[in-house]
């Protein structure tokens, strides 16, 4: 009885356990079945590397057989019947240049540096560019124009009419309109004889310099350019002319400041007369409630338009520069 169930546990396990061994027998046959392959395909690529290497027409050969023909010498080659002793020009224009009694050749390069090239002249713009926005708020007419503006707007009583952008357009295009000659003059002195490749660029900036120069002087104050001496601790000059650029920039922004709250004055003056009568009438009878800015706006309003006020305006920002 025990025999008999000895045996049958015993196949019940080797039942149970057959599977197992069939996935154990499988997972360590594939590895062997890959290496295998792998092992075959290593073996033909060395063979067929090898019948390359061996083969006279391969590519690797065909190179070596270059390499000797590269490395013979020259003298060999011009021993061969027919070569001749001076090889003749390698272009239709001949040697770039002519050889010297070291043995040195010169060559001309046909005036190619006598103009910049493309590339410093894209690095200048770029600077320019960079720079423009300094340069139209300190060296043009530009703050005076839109500080006058600005005065005019405030003088009428009006907070956001016409809008910021409206004002510094018209203030850009007033002040390119008034720096047009001089702008045309620092083209045709400087940037132009420099791109032609007639000047220098030190030369080019002097002269191109000369025409801002003279329109900074014209409307700089001596007030402003002895007062920035002062507080440099400098020598005044001895002319006008005499005055650098770092004293002549500030100097004639404080001076167009100075004329442009001047010209604000003058604009105000009429406007506060309306608002003190408007305020008075009001007083007188009785409505003291009621604002005095928004009764004396429809006046100021028809006052500016009869006058043809923006014109005024713009006619003696203009006229201040002579």
């Amino acid at each position: 009885m025990t025999d008999h169930l000895t045996r049958a546990v015993a196949r019940g396990a080797t039942r149970l356990l057959a599977p197992a061994r069939r996935t154990v027998a499988s997972a360590l046959t594939r590895p062997l079945v890959v290496l295998a392959l792998l092992t075959a395909a290593a073996g033909l690529l060395l063979l067929g590397a090898g019948s390359a290497t061996a083969s006279p027409s391969s590519p690797t050969s065909t190179g070596a057989v270059f390499a000797v023909a590269q490395a013979q010498p020259a003298a060999d080659l011009l021993d061969e019947p027919g070569a001749s002793e001076d090889p003749a020009p390698s272009g239709p224009s001949g040697p770039r240049g002519p050889q010297t009694e070291d043995g040195s050749v010169t060559v001309d390069l046909g005036g190619l540096t006598e103009q910049p090239s493309n590339s410093v002249v894209l690095l200048l713009t770029l600077t320019l560019l960079s720079l423009l926005p300094a340069i139209v708020l300190t060296c043009t007419s530009f703050a005076k124009i839109l500080v006058v503006l600005g005065l005019t707007r405030n003088a009428l009583g009006l907070q956001q009419t016409p809008p910021n952008q409206v004002l510094a357009g018209l203030a850009l295009f007033l002040s390119l309109f008034i720096m047009g000659p001089v702008l045309s003059q620092m083209n045709d002195a400087g940037v132009q004889p420099y791109l032609d490749g007639e000047a220098s660029a030190s030369q080019a900036w002097d002269d191109g310099i000369e025409p801002l120069r003279t329109f900074m002087l014209a409307n700089a104050d001596d007030d402003e350019i002895e007062l920035l001496t002062n507080v440099a601790d400098r020598d005044l000059p001895e002319t006008r002319e005499d005055t650098p650029m770092s004293t002549l920039v500030p100097a004639f922004v404080l001076s167009e400041l100075k004329d442009a709250f001047i010209i604000g004055f003058i604009i105000f003056i009429p406007f506060l007369i309306i608002d003190i009568v408007v305020s008075g009438a009001l007083m007188a009878l009785g409505m003291m409630m009621m604002p005095p800015v928004m009764v004396s706006l429809p006046f100021k309003l028809l006052l500016f338009v009869l006058v043809n006020g923006w014109g005024l305006v713009i006619t003696a920002l203009v006229g201040s520069y002579g």
